[in-house]
């Protein structure tokens, strides 16, 4: 039994969720191909060769870059079982099964994917097709319906990352001069919050599971003896569960105090903890990524952020007192983004001293409406909305003013492209499209730069859905 496993964006990261089921199916005596296309060129033996292809979907842009690479597969091997899972395969249901994935799994589908590849192997288990994670036949739902997963509790492997492209060739951590090998894990998965927007929300809807400690460390322990100086972890909220994240930081800081690692924590948790900031540094925390999305009440009220712009701000005097280095994303262009309130997004980060820890990318980000999302409960978003693209995999929206579409559109092709320019520059030229849209000439910047550039670490994968 041949199972090959194809990642076809992941961040700029060696992709956890290839080496994550490669452990399980290995264990279970298949023989497993990793491969990861945003490294490496698609294998067409290894595609002839294979009795499962299993494509990993973690977010909007893997899943529609998967979508060509299905084909092809299809092509090279027809009679091949085609198996989609991750976050956004039980979203796209309709349009997998319509390229011709018959398997699709969500949530915790290590288990579920070695059952598949039993069946594809001949030795039959009882998984028939997509119910096996319990995605009805019909899976382009209407407005509210949403596709279930399955996240049962898994007794977890350590990843097994054998044969995917070496650390070195990923994105790197830069601090300063230096730049850093990062390696990439997981403490957790899921979210015990329901924030409308959110992809984790349909799959998991308020549920997470932890991965054991034990687990995890033996995870990192083998990236660092490959050369990981850093680690970031992908845990959609490392805070999500306190004593579990306080265990995985001082196993962390015992055994590797030459490394640092980064982590992502909801403005909320970070003040419900903000004692814990100072066990995040002393233990090797080097970036805590927050999702603030917004600096208007109402808009961060209607995506149940469950913060306000004063708890950010709250949020950012408790991290430069405890020496974290704080990176905020946000989701610039909402249907109540005004031109006016972007203006006032890039004059709050702007005095809060954070132009240089914003990826540009965050200046640009339009809000996906992806199927099962919770926006769709919202009157509002469905007067909005259009017929489901099958193109692009979301609602399309258009804004009620076409000055926002319209600076939404300029803002993304300056910081959609290779970056050639510093984020002091990139900022500057959106500060300009900005205001230049609200008429009049752009105000004096109140960050005079004191802080040079390269005291801000920053992992430098530019994209981020």
């Amino acid at each position: 039994m041949r199972a090959l496993l194809i990642s076809t964006y992941d961040l700029g990261r060696q992709p956890f969720g290839l080496a994550s089921p490669a452990a399980w199916l290995r264990e279970a005596g298949v023989e497993v191909v990793c491969a990861d296309l945003s490294r490496e060129r698609l294998d067409e033996e290894a595609v002839r060769a294979a009795d499962l292809v299993a494509f990993f979907l973690p977010m909007h842009t893997a899943t529609r870059l998967a979508r060509p690479v299905i084909d092809r597969v299809r092509e090279w091997n027809p009679d091949v079982t085609l198996c989609a899972y991750g976050l956004y395969a039980p979203l796209n249901a309709g349009m997998l099964r319509d390229h011709g994935v018959t398997h699709i799994l969500g949530g915790e589908f290590e288990e579920r994917l070695v059952e598949v590849a039993s069946a594809a192997g001949g030795l039959r288990k009882g998984v028939t097709g997509a119910h096996a994670c319990g995605v009805p036949e019909k899976s382009a739902s209407p407005a509210g319906v949403r596709p279930i997963a399955d996240v049962a509790r898994l007794s977890f492997r350590v990843p097994d990352r054998d044969g995917l492209p070496p650390l070195e060739r990923y994105a790197t951590l830069q601090v300063g001069a230096e730049r850093r090998t990062v390696g990439y894990t997981e403490a957790s998965r899921g979210c015990k919050h329901r924030c409308r927007h959110c992809p984790i929300v349909p799959i998991y809807n308020g549920r997470f599971r932890t991965i054991p400690v034990d687990v995890v460390v033996e995870d990192i322990r083998r990236q660092a003896r490959a050369g990981a100086q850093h680690i970031t972890f992908g845990d959609p909220d490392f805070f999500n569960g306190i004593g579990h994240a306080r265990a995985v930081m001082e196993a962390f800081g015992r055994e590797f105090p030459a490394l640092s690692y980064d982590v992502t924590i909801k403005v909320e948790h970070l003040l419900q903890h903000a004692g814990e900031l100072t066990r995040l540094r002393r233990t090797g925390c080097m970036l805590v990524t927050t999702a603030v999305e917004s600096f208007d009440d109402e808009v961060l009220e209607r995506l149940e952020k469950g913060h306000t712009r004063a708890d950010f701000e709250r949020v950012v005097s408790l991290c430069a007192g405890a020496g974290l280095t704080l990176a905020p994303t946000f989701v610039a262009f909402t249907p109540w983004t005004t031109v006016e309130s972007y203006c006032d997004l890039l004059q709050a980060i702007d005095g809060l001293g954070l132009v240089d820890n914003v990826a540009p990318i965050q200046l640009g980000i339009r809000l996906l409406v992806t199927e099962g999302s919770r926006l769709l409960d919202l009157d509002d978003v469905r007067r909005l909305i259009g017929d489901f693209d099958t193109r692009s995999l979301t609602y399309p929206w258009r804004h009620s003013d076409p000055r926002v579409d319209a600076l939404q559109q300029h803002v993304a092709s300056l910081v959609g492209v290779p970056l050639t320019m510093s984020r002091r520059q990139l900022f500057d030229r959106a500060w300009g499209l900005a205001h230049e849209a609200r008429g009049g000439s752009p105000p004096a910047r109140t960050d005079d730069g004191i802080l040079p550039r390269a005291a801000v670490p920053y992992l430098n994968e530019p994209w981020y859905c």
